[in-house]
């Protein structure tokens, strides 16, 4: 897991998506074009809460989150997403 010097504010939360799947399970491979948002990434910085919630996920965690969930960004080569902690929708 790579290290980011960024902090999320409030209940921010900062996530790497996982890559998406290349092959199905019968071993069909998907093109590019085909391929799906990915809706699973790993949690790599997470804010401090706010005063009325405090936050329930924590960094490493591995989370399901909404198709169209979050803010992209883009730092050293790698893409993230900035979302807000409800729209996280499970950890595994």
């Amino acid at each position: 897991m790579a290290k980011v010097n960024i902090k999320p504010l409030a209940d921010r939360v900062l996530i790497e998506p996982l890559q998406a799947e290349t092959k199905t399970a019968s071993g069909i491979i998907i093109p590019d074009n085909a391929k799906e948002k990915p809706q699973k990434g790993n949690v790599v910085a997470v804010g401090p809460g706010t005063k009325d919630e405090k936050m329930t996920v924590k960094v490493g965690d591995t989370v399901l989150y909404g198709k169209y969930a979050g803010t992209e960004l883009k730092l050293e080569g790698t893409d993230y997403l900035m979302m807000r902690e409800s729209d996280i929708l499970a950890i595994v």
